[in-house]
């Protein structure tokens, strides 16, 4: 799908569109599975989907840790589930090499909360004509995703979005602030939730034989989701998987397959009766009887 009609279609989604996957491609049998789920759940609910999941885990806590398959064979992947299950799809960059291939594969480009502000890299996203979602740094103020988007802008790509994943609470702790959600749309683009990385625990987590991992507080995400839909977000992200406890990469924070349905159902309830898209003016002149 043209880049601009997608956007424009996820704009106008109602009463949300939804970017989902697991945190990062464990095999190529593991995603085509979770994509037919997701698109399966998505498509009786009449949500628009977007399927998400990264090929490469650069910013890991440890150098241990698992990072996926790495750029060539995880879009060959990506590419078979979007040809497969015809879902448009969602992966981040972390590098401006990486922007013109994934640009072939990806219909959406993530730029990783870390790197929100790198010029270079929101350049070389943007120039690839493809729609590009920010996360908010977690060390950022929520005007900073004003100057974000127009550098995407300003490089010749209107088609942005934001999104909101948490702020820095300590040094351990995150904390999703609803006010940032109304804040953001500042940027003149849609607003995203994420409602899963926003509950994490950064390096939160001792591992057996040294070193931490992320933590996190699954339980929570339907609080959070659950607050974003009614402030008005025009998407949520959400990581899910089938076996969170196994899974190599931010299994506290993904969100049970078999949850899924059951929680994206209120969740499209709740906006359905929220005015939270619609800003309330408010009337500062005296009351009278």
């Amino acid at each position: 799908m043209d880049s601009t009609l997608l956007f424009n279609n996820l704009k106008a989604a109602e009463p949300f569109f939804l970017l989902a996957g697991p945190n990062v491609i464990e095999s190529e049998e593991h995603i085509l599975r979770m994509a037919n789920h997701l698109k399966t759940i998505t498509s009786k609910l009449g949500l628009p989907l977007v399927f998400k999941s990264s090929f490469d885990k650069a910013n890991r806590t440890s150098s241990k840790s698992f990072r996926g398959p790495g750029m060539s064979e995880g879009l060959k992947i990506l590419e078979k589930v979007k040809i497969a299950y015809d879902i448009p799809i969602v992966t981040d960059v972390h590098e401006t090499i990486q922007c013109e291939p994934v640009g072939r594969v990806a219909d959406i480009i993530q730029i990783p909360a870390f790197l929100c502000r790198q010029t270079d890299l929101l350049v070389a996203a943007a120039k690839t004509g493809k729609i590009i979602n920010i996360k908010k740094g977690q060390f950022c103020a929520p005007s900073v995703m004003i100057n974000s988007a127009e550098k995407v802008r300003l490089a010749g790509n209107s088609n942005v979005m934001v999104c909101e994943r948490g702020t820095m609470f300590g040094y351990n702790d995150l904390i999703v602030d609803p006010r940032n959600l109304e804040w953001m749309r500042e940027a003149n683009c849609p607003v995203v939730a994420d409602v899963t990385h926003s509950l994490q625990q950064p390096a939160g987590r001792k591992l057996d034989g040294g070193g931490v991992a992320s933590g996190g507080l699954r339980e929570l995400i339907p609080c959070i989701a659950r607050t974003s839909v009614a402030v008005g977000v025009d998407g949520i992200f959400m990581e899910v998987h089938d076996d969170p406890l196994n899974a190599p990469v931010d299994g506290p924070t993904q969100w049970p397959l078999r949850h899924l349905e059951e929680l994206l159902e209120e969740l499209m309830a709740i906006a359905r009766v929220s005015k939270g898209k619609r800003r309330m003016e408010i009337d500062l002149t005296p009351f009278s009887d």
